[in-house]
Protein backbone atom coordinates (compact mmCIF):
# COMPACT_ATOMS: atom_id res chain seq x y z
CA UNK A 1 0.00 0.00 0.00
CA UNK A 2 1.19 3.16 -0.79
CA UNK A 3 1.25 5.99 1.58
CA UNK A 4 3.80 8.83 1.83
CA UNK A 5 2.17 11.00 4.97
CA UNK A 6 3.98 11.27 8.03
CA UNK A 7 3.59 12.49 11.09
CA UNK A 8 5.51 15.37 11.37
CA UNK A 9 7.83 18.13 9.72
CA UNK A 10 10.75 16.34 11.70
CA UNK A 11 10.07 13.07 10.50
CA UNK A 12 9.76 14.51 6.75
CA UNK A 13 13.06 16.02 6.67
CA UNK A 14 15.12 12.81 8.04
CA UNK A 15 17.31 12.07 5.53
CA UNK A 16 18.61 15.35 4.59
CA UNK A 17 22.21 15.66 4.62
CA UNK A 18 24.88 18.30 5.23
CA UNK A 19 25.82 19.82 1.54
CA UNK A 20 22.16 19.51 0.36
CA UNK A 21 20.99 21.09 -2.21
CA UNK A 22 17.52 22.16 -1.23
CA UNK A 23 14.78 23.49 -3.13
CA UNK A 24 12.22 25.67 -1.35
CA UNK A 25 8.76 27.41 -2.66
CA UNK A 26 7.25 30.65 -2.45
CA UNK A 27 7.18 34.02 -4.08
CA UNK A 28 7.37 36.69 -1.66
CA UNK A 29 5.33 35.48 1.45
CA UNK A 30 2.62 33.69 -0.29
CA UNK A 31 3.58 30.09 -0.32
CA UNK A 32 6.18 29.23 1.73
CA UNK A 33 6.53 25.86 3.70
CA UNK A 34 7.53 27.71 6.69
CA UNK A 35 6.88 24.52 9.26
CA UNK A 36 9.59 22.57 6.66
CA UNK A 37 11.94 24.94 6.51
CA UNK A 38 12.16 25.02 10.92
CA UNK A 39 11.69 20.99 10.37
CA UNK A 40 15.86 21.45 8.32
CA UNK A 41 16.76 24.42 11.03
CA UNK A 42 16.05 21.70 13.47
CA UNK A 43 17.69 18.79 11.20
CA UNK A 44 20.89 20.60 11.80
CA UNK A 45 21.98 19.94 8.26
CA UNK A 46 24.93 22.15 6.82
CA UNK A 47 26.83 23.94 4.46
CA UNK A 48 23.39 23.83 2.20
CA UNK A 49 22.70 25.31 -1.35
CA UNK A 50 19.56 27.10 -1.14
CA UNK A 51 17.50 27.91 -4.35
CA UNK A 52 14.43 30.34 -3.92
CA UNK A 53 12.47 33.12 -5.46
CA UNK A 54 14.41 35.49 -2.92
CA UNK A 55 16.82 35.25 0.07
CA UNK A 56 14.57 35.50 2.71
CA UNK A 57 12.26 38.03 4.75
CA UNK A 58 13.10 39.55 8.38
CA UNK A 59 14.42 36.69 10.38
CA UNK A 60 12.27 33.88 9.53
CA UNK A 61 12.28 30.94 7.29
CA UNK A 62 14.78 30.73 4.86
CA UNK A 63 16.54 34.06 6.52
CA UNK A 64 16.27 31.89 9.79
CA UNK A 65 18.77 29.24 8.02
CA UNK A 66 21.14 32.12 6.91
CA UNK A 67 21.56 33.62 10.28
CA UNK A 68 22.46 30.38 11.53
CA UNK A 69 25.08 30.11 9.40
CA UNK A 70 23.54 26.95 7.53
CA UNK A 71 23.85 28.25 3.98
CA UNK A 72 26.83 28.01 1.54
CA UNK A 73 25.56 29.44 -0.99
CA UNK A 74 22.26 31.15 -1.84
CA UNK A 75 20.66 30.49 -5.89
CA UNK A 76 17.65 33.04 -6.07
CA UNK A 77 15.94 35.87 -8.34
CA UNK A 78 15.36 38.47 -5.68
CA UNK A 79 18.75 39.21 -2.96
CA UNK A 80 17.52 42.26 -1.95
CA UNK A 81 14.04 43.38 -0.55
CA UNK A 82 12.80 45.84 2.11
CA UNK A 83 13.59 42.97 4.98
CA UNK A 84 16.57 41.15 3.77
CA UNK A 85 18.65 42.32 6.01
CA UNK A 86 20.20 39.09 7.09
CA UNK A 87 20.91 37.76 3.63
CA UNK A 88 22.80 41.60 3.12
CA UNK A 89 24.94 41.37 6.14
CA UNK A 90 26.21 38.18 5.27
CA UNK A 91 26.66 38.44 1.88
CA UNK A 92 28.47 42.51 2.30
CA UNK A 93 30.72 40.03 5.00
CA UNK A 94 31.67 37.50 2.43
CA UNK A 95 29.76 34.66 4.68
CA UNK A 96 27.46 33.54 2.12
CA UNK A 97 27.98 32.77 -1.89
CA UNK A 98 25.23 34.33 -4.13
CA UNK A 99 24.25 33.04 -8.34
CA UNK A 100 21.49 35.70 -9.66
CA UNK A 101 19.33 34.07 -11.88
CA UNK A 102 16.31 35.89 -13.79
CA UNK A 103 13.11 34.63 -12.51
CA UNK A 104 12.34 33.05 -15.76
CA UNK A 105 15.04 31.55 -16.06
CA UNK A 106 15.30 29.91 -12.60
CA UNK A 107 11.71 28.72 -13.14
CA UNK A 108 12.68 27.21 -16.68
CA UNK A 109 16.40 25.67 -15.05
CA UNK A 110 14.26 24.20 -12.70
CA UNK A 111 11.69 22.56 -15.28
CA UNK A 112 15.01 21.61 -17.43
CA UNK A 113 15.70 19.38 -14.35
CA UNK A 114 12.46 17.43 -14.00
CA UNK A 115 12.42 17.09 -18.00
CA UNK A 116 15.24 15.92 -18.36
CA UNK A 117 16.83 18.44 -20.51
CA UNK A 118 20.56 18.42 -20.22
CA UNK A 119 20.68 22.69 -21.40
CA UNK A 120 18.72 25.30 -23.25
CA UNK A 121 19.61 28.66 -24.63
CA UNK A 122 17.16 32.06 -23.70
CA UNK A 123 18.41 35.08 -24.48
CA UNK A 124 17.38 36.53 -21.51
CA UNK A 125 21.01 37.88 -19.70
CA UNK A 126 22.51 37.93 -23.17
CA UNK A 127 24.84 40.88 -22.80
CA UNK A 128 25.10 41.28 -19.06
CA UNK A 129 27.11 40.64 -16.33
CA UNK A 130 24.97 37.02 -16.15
CA UNK A 131 26.36 36.13 -19.02
CA UNK A 132 29.77 36.46 -18.37
CA UNK A 133 31.97 32.91 -18.97
CA UNK A 134 28.82 31.26 -20.49
CA UNK A 135 28.44 29.76 -24.20
CA UNK A 136 26.57 31.64 -26.51
CA UNK A 137 25.26 31.42 -29.93
CA UNK A 138 23.48 33.49 -32.68
CA UNK A 139 19.71 31.63 -33.20
CA UNK A 140 17.88 32.87 -36.10
CA UNK A 141 19.93 36.27 -35.80
CA UNK A 142 19.21 36.59 -32.33
CA UNK A 143 21.96 35.86 -29.61
CA UNK A 144 21.18 33.51 -27.09
CA UNK A 145 23.05 32.12 -23.26
CA UNK A 146 23.79 28.36 -22.74
CA UNK A 147 22.12 27.48 -18.92
CA UNK A 148 22.14 24.34 -17.06
CA UNK A 149 19.25 23.13 -14.68
CA UNK A 150 19.45 23.37 -11.63
CA UNK A 151 18.82 19.67 -9.76
CA UNK A 152 17.75 19.61 -5.96
CA UNK A 153 18.59 16.97 -3.46
CA UNK A 154 15.55 17.95 -1.57
CA UNK A 155 12.09 19.87 -2.16
CA UNK A 156 10.26 21.42 0.40
CA UNK A 157 6.76 22.69 -0.61
CA UNK A 158 3.55 24.26 0.15
CA UNK A 159 0.62 22.68 -1.33
CA UNK A 160 -3.09 23.25 -0.25
CA UNK A 161 -4.33 19.36 -0.24
CA UNK A 162 -2.89 15.99 -0.47
CA UNK A 163 -3.66 12.46 -0.82
CA UNK A 164 -1.88 9.45 0.42
CA UNK A 165 -0.44 8.91 -2.64
CA UNK A 166 0.76 12.44 -2.91
CA UNK A 167 -1.33 14.35 -5.57
CA UNK A 168 -0.75 17.91 -4.69
CA UNK A 169 -3.31 20.94 -5.66
CA UNK A 170 -2.95 24.21 -4.42
CA UNK A 171 -3.94 27.39 -3.54
CA UNK A 172 -3.39 30.58 -6.02
CA UNK A 173 -0.56 32.20 -5.86
CA UNK A 174 0.98 30.04 -3.04
CA UNK A 175 1.40 27.40 -6.46
CA UNK A 176 4.51 29.51 -7.98
CA UNK A 177 7.43 27.34 -7.66
CA UNK A 178 6.23 24.22 -6.25
CA UNK A 179 5.11 22.25 -9.54
CA UNK A 180 8.86 22.65 -11.20
CA UNK A 181 10.81 22.13 -7.72
CA UNK A 182 8.46 18.66 -7.35
CA UNK A 183 9.80 17.57 -10.37
CA UNK A 184 13.62 18.89 -10.22
CA UNK A 185 14.17 17.01 -6.67
CA UNK A 186 15.49 13.45 -5.92
CA UNK A 187 13.19 13.71 -2.82
CA UNK A 188 10.29 16.32 -2.47
CA UNK A 189 8.40 16.70 0.99
CA UNK A 190 4.93 18.72 0.70
CA UNK A 191 3.15 20.27 3.53
CA UNK A 192 -0.75 20.11 3.15
CA UNK A 193 -3.55 21.99 4.63
CA UNK A 194 -5.98 19.18 3.76
CA UNK A 195 -5.15 15.67 3.93
CA UNK A 196 -8.12 14.32 0.70
CA UNK A 197 -9.40 10.76 0.43
CA UNK A 198 -7.68 8.39 -2.16
CA UNK A 199 -10.05 9.37 -5.49
CA UNK A 200 -11.28 12.59 -3.97
CA UNK A 201 -9.03 14.89 -5.70
CA UNK A 202 -10.45 15.72 -9.62
CA UNK A 203 -7.55 14.40 -11.45
CA UNK A 204 -8.27 17.52 -13.53
CA UNK A 205 -6.95 19.61 -10.51
CA UNK A 206 -4.15 18.04 -9.96
CA UNK A 207 -1.23 19.94 -10.41
CA UNK A 208 1.58 17.67 -9.35
CA UNK A 209 1.51 13.95 -9.44
CA UNK A 210 1.95 11.75 -7.05
CA UNK A 211 5.25 10.45 -8.27
CA UNK A 212 7.45 13.57 -8.21
CA UNK A 213 6.23 13.65 -4.32
CA UNK A 214 8.37 11.24 -1.49
CA UNK A 215 6.24 12.61 1.60
CA UNK A 216 3.45 14.20 2.50
CA UNK A 217 2.96 16.33 6.25
CA UNK A 218 -0.51 17.93 7.24
CA UNK A 219 0.08 21.27 8.54
CA UNK A 220 -3.02 22.80 10.13
CA UNK A 221 -3.66 26.02 8.86
CA UNK A 222 -2.83 29.28 10.98
CA UNK A 223 -6.08 31.69 11.84
CA UNK A 224 -4.85 34.85 11.33
CA UNK A 225 -6.22 37.22 14.44
CA UNK A 226 -6.73 41.01 14.49
CA UNK A 227 -3.59 42.75 14.54
CA UNK A 228 -1.31 40.40 12.59
CA UNK A 229 -1.10 37.58 15.16
CA UNK A 230 -2.21 34.46 14.53
CA UNK A 231 -3.81 31.19 15.99
CA UNK A 232 -3.27 27.19 15.48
Amino acid sequence: MIDKLVDSPAEALLGVKDGATVLIGGFGTAGIPDQLIDALLDNGARDLTIVNNNAGNSDRGVAALLSKGRVRKVICTFPRTADSYVFDDLYRRGKVELELVPQGNLAERLRAAGAGIGAFFTPTGYGTELARGKETREIAGRQYVLEYPIHGDVALIKAEAGDRWGNLTYRKAARNFGPVMATAARMTIASVHRVAELGELDPEAIVTPGIFVTKVVHIERRETLPGGLTKG
